[in-house]
């Protein structure tokens, strides 16, 4: 297998298109762009970059960032063996070197210390120094490096610095249509169109208290577990507390009123 089969999307996965992202995409990704996808958990911004790699025919490297992820997740490090030490490129190093694109997935929980090693890979340069290993790659033609986050999420400890963000264009993603969104529902669970219009209202009662007790409405991906678990049998208030209300909250308050919202539109 080459460097680049093993990365590559062998399937086409299912991605139901809002508005002109798929053309804009495919602009940014001809003038091999640096691109930020911004919006909610759960609403298919991971999904978007899998259907675009797909279409593409382009390899996809994908990084889960969190706070103890160090520059050396990402770059590469020297490892020890049996015959001495040996240098194992990071997951971004291996994108520039092979032509793959890099999406890293929720760029903030990532220190700001770590972010900046992507610099050099996000402007004329397109390099990256590999520090340790005294050596500077320079990215492959078809490299090209995604970010994401969830601007609902953004604090003074949590936020892109503007020497991060400036290097990058952007596109905004949000939860689709309600027509939309119940089309996928009922693509990925293989449910009735009347269980998908059920769960799309509850998720929109859930979305009005985004801000009024809720951080975050109940997203795209939950109802899909949602209807998964009533497509196995689960009962469809069961199912809708399970997977649509207690994952988002504890609040005993909000908790109870949006299990009577369930209540409502399963009665």
């Amino acid at each position: 297998m080459s460097d680049t089969e093993q990365y590559k999307i062998k399937s086409e996965p299912y991605y139901q298109p809002q508005y002109n992202e798929v053309s804009l995409y495919e602009a940014a990704y001809a003038a091999r762009m640096p691109l930020m996808i911004k919006g909610p958990t759960g609403c298919g911004k991971s999904r978007f970059i899998e259907y675009m790699a797909w279409k593409l025919g382009k390899p996809l490297i994908t990084v889960a960032c969190n706070e103890d992820m160090t520059a050396s997740d990402l770059v590469g490090r020297y490892l020890l063996d049996a015959n001495g030490t040996r240098w194992l490129d990071g997951p971004l190093t291996v994108a520039a070197r092979v032509g793959a694109i890099c999406y890293l997935d929720e760029i903030v929980e990532a220190r700001q210390d770590t972010t900046v090693v992507i610099h050099p890979l996000t402007d004329h340069r397109r390099v990256l120094p590999l520090d340790k290993k005294g050596e500077l790659v320079d990215a492959h033609p078809d490299f090209q490096l995604v970010i994401s986050y969830n601007p609902g999420y953004q604090s003074l400890m949590k936020d892109l610095k503007q020497s991060t963000r400036q290097r990058f264009s952007a596109l905004d993603f949000d939860y689709p249509d309600s027509s939309v969104e119940a089309s996928i529902v009922r693509k990925e669970a293989g449910v009735d169109e009347g269980i998908a219009d059920k769960l799309v209202k509850i998720a929109h009662a859930a979305r009005n208290l985004k801000g009024h007790g809720l951080d975050e409405g109940i997203s795209t991906r939950l109802l899909v577990y949602a209807a998964n678990l009533m497509k196995g049998g689960v009962e469809s208030v069961d199912a809708c507390r399970m997977a649509l209300v207690r994952p988002i909250t504890d609040d005993a308050d909000i908790r109870d009123t949006l299990d009577h919202a369930i209540d409502a539109v399963f009665s």
